[in-house]
Formats: structure tokens, C-alpha cells, sequence
């Protein structure tokens, strides 16, 4: 049988101003009430009811802190996995600068052997990742070699897919 009776009788309203003054949050006014927590929104922006943002912010960071103490380790974050270190581009300078010495060939002499022409299924890590030919193309692969630790190409594909700054482009 429904219940009938109106949900903000003049008795909760009271109640709501009261709680709203002693500076309890929204949720806390509706637990304290028995209403949900947007039906205490709701009536306070009715009833032209609101606090300065200063005071907004402190019950959020009180919120926060609380929720996080009550909460324990393990249900509170996600399953902690280590995260795979990237490399940035400084570092994949220096392992190419460790690759080619100074003298370094031209891109042209930099030895590109024949890939093994594998597929992006049989693609697997530390192989070479160039693409082959143009995608859609009936003979399109990767070059498939062993690829330089850190890095996606063998050693003639890196030295055309990373140049030093300021070197022309050439085709490859």
C-alpha cells in the first residue's frame, strides 16, 4: 500500500535547516532525515539554501579523507600491477647513439636484411614491426626481424625511423 503522506512535512524542513546550520553535509542531512540525498538537494536549492565555497571545499576534503580511512587497502584500489616502463626519446637517442657509433653510415649503407615477412599475427615481441609493402596490398607484411632491446624495428629500420635532428629526410 503506497504511503501518501508528503515527503517535506513543515517538522523535516525544520530538521533540514537545523542539520544545514550545525554544517552537516547533504548526505548526512538524508541519512539523519531518512530521505535520499538529492530529495535534500533538491530542497535546499527550494528553499535558497547554500554554502560559501570555502566551506564546500573543506567538507569535500573531510569527506574524502574519511571515506579513504574507512575503507581498507585492498577493496580501496584497483589489484596493483607494475607499470611497464616507457622509454622516452632521450633514452631511445642514447641506445641509438650506443647502436651506430659515430661514424655513422648513411642511411642508405645501414644494412636492412631480408625480414623473415610475417604477418601482424605472427608478429610477436622483439621482432621488427616496418611495415612491408603498402597496407591492403596482397604482399603487405612486417619485416619481422629480431628487433634492438627497447625499441620496435631491427637496427636498419631504426636508423630511418629515428634521425638525429636537423639530418635531411631521404628515401628509404
Amino acid at each position: 500500500m503506497p504511503d501518501n503522506r508528503p515527503t517535506w512535512s513543515a517538522e523535516r524542513t525544520e530538521q533540514l535547516k537545523r542539520c544545514f546550520q550545525a554544517g552537516l553535509t547533504c548526505s548526512q542531512i538524508a541519512r539523519e532525515i531518512g530521505v535520499t540525498r538529492n530529495a535534500v538537494i533538491g530542497k535546499m536549492s527550494r528553499l535558497g539554501l547554500s554554502r560559501p565555497k570555502d566551506m564546500l571545499a573543506r567538507q569535500l576534503k573531510r569527506a574524502g579523507k574519511l571515506s579513504r580511512a574507512n575503507t581498507p587497502r585492498s577493496l580501496s584500489s584497483k589489484t596493483w600491477r607494475p607499470r611497464r616502463a616507457r622509454l622516452n626519446i632521450f633514452a631511445q637517442h642514447e641506445m641509438l647513439k650506443a647502436a651506430f657509433p659515430e661514424s655513422e653510415p648513411r642511411i642508405t649503407e645501414v644494412p636492412i636484411h631480408n625480414g623473415i615477412g610475417c604477418t601482424l599475427l605472427e608478429l610477436a615481441r622483439g621482432r621488427c614491426r616496418w611495415p612491408i609493402s603498402s597496407p591492403g596490398a596482397d604482399d603487405f607484411c612486417f619485416c619481422g626481424n629480431d628487433s634492438v632491446e627497447g625499441l620496435p624495428y631491427c637496427l636498419g629500420h631504426a636508423r630511418i625511423a629515428y634521425r638525429p635532428p636537423g639530418r635531411e629526410r631521404r628515401s628509404a
